[in-house]
């Protein structure tokens, strides 16, 4: 089987502010939106931003909140770190950690979407980023 991830969805309260957030803080632009969902087409796969009801509704159970994962959006130099946390902040995100320098190396701290999902903004000077976005693992 292919090792992929097609589509990221994550269940959120309030369409407006979330979208706010991923516009304003991450400067992403929608690809499709309606009155319950909106898509990012990101680099390799989408991103979904869906109605908590809605989402509930779609898979027949409860939702529960999110804390046993964090996302990370890789930046090219360690002095975009801050600065990116700083938009995603003021778009309506919380800061969880100021940024540190790890034991493994880099720049990286944490902040979460208006919906508490965290999100880890990272340097990391072993991890290729082509062009289009697209992050190597390297050690």
């Amino acid at each position: 089987m292919q090792q992929q991830v097609s589509v990221l969805t994550l269940g959120i309260a309030d369409l407006v502010r979330s979208r706010r957030f991923y516009v304003e803080g991450f400067g992403w632009q929608p690809i499709f939106q309606n009155e319950d969902i909106v898509f990012y087409q990101m680099n390799g796969f989408v991103l979904g931003t869906w109605l908590e009801t809605s989402l509930s509704a779609d898979m027949g159970r409860k939702l529960v909140k999110p804390g046993a994962f964090a996302m990370g959006h890789n930046v090219p130099t360690r002095d975009a770190v801050q600065p990116t946390m700083d938009r995603l902040v003021k778009a309506g995100g919380r800061l969880l950690k100021a940024p540190t320098e790890p034991p493994h190396g880099g720049f990286t701290g944490y902040v979460t979407d208006p919906d508490d999902h965290a999100w880890e903004i990272a340097w990391n000077p072993a991890w290729a980023i082509s062009p289009s976005g697209m992050v190597t693992f390297g050690l």
